[in-house]
């Protein structure tokens, strides 16, 4: 009986042993959470302090701009994405994304019919630069690769397709609803040195019947993402948003 009684006791201790570290564990999490909160909010007072410290630099120089917005994103906070609120009184640039979201949108717009809604970035960002009369040595007019991605990402809730995608070594800017598959996102990889694509291109390096890449080539002409060249026996599909035109 004394053993039982012992062996009774032990269980009653450990498990009392543990119902006391659960309960230290906790509240030693309580405490460091509670020093972390207070950590963010003293950062978060930091940078509102640094934002109205600098808040020109922030408005008119693109590489500025994008240090401070990953900044931002380190600790949580979206200032320049949005139009409304504390952050948009205080760095005045509440509409600075929503403006440029319209210019992409139209630059978009000027060649989707030759490009089915598949544009480079450096050319959507080109036009836009014309549209807002950018001037090289002027900060005060500058815009970034970083500034157009920030933009386009605003446009998400408009539901009209506007992504960017990353193709390879090439950033493209869609805006279309539709989806690239994988065969068609294969084939624009294929075209990037060239700048087409042909039946026996993609026979040698993807190893595709011609069944395949019939479907595959059919989709990016009906997608309007590829053009159509017979030059004799031979097909060539080449992509027009690997071409910039430079003019307007």
């Amino acid at each position: 009986m004394r053993r039982r009684a012992a062996g009774y006791a032990n269980v009653h201790n450990r498990e009392r042993a543990g119902k006391e570290y659960h309960q230290i564990g906790a509240s030693i999490a309580a405490k460091e959470l509670e020093q972390l909160q207070s950590q963010m909010d003293i950062f978060k007072t930091n940078l509102q302090e640094f934002a109205q410290k600098h808040r020109k630099d922030i408005r008119k120089d693109p590489t500025f701009r994008a240090h401070f917005q990953r900044m931002c994103t380190n600790i949580g906070v979206d200032p320049l994405a949005s139009n409304k609120g504390f952050w948009a009184d205080l760095l005045g640039v509440g509409d600075f994304y929503y403006e440029l979201g319209i210019q992409i949108i139209e630059a978009c717009i000027t060649s989707r019919t030759n490009d089915g809604g598949l544009t480079e970035l450096g050319e959507i960002m080109r036009r836009v630069e014309v549209m807002r009369g950018v001037k090289k040595k002027d900060k005060q007019t500058q815009i970034s690769e970083d500034d157009i991605v920030r933009a386009i990402k605003t446009l998400r809730p408009l539901s009209g397709g506007y992504e960017v995608l990353q193709i390879g070594t090439r950033r493209l800017v869609r805006s279309v609803p539709k989806e690239l598959d994988k065969d068609q996102s294969a084939l624009l990889l294929l075209a990037q040195k060239t700048g087409y694509v042909n039946h026996e291109m993609i026979k040698n390096e993807l190893g595709w019947t011609t069944e395949r890449t019939d479907t595959a080539t059919q989709h990016l002409l009906q997608d309007g993402i590829a053009w159509l060249d017979k030059f004799g026996d031979e097909n060539s599909f080449w992509i027009p948003s690997y071409f910039s035109s430079g003019t307007d």
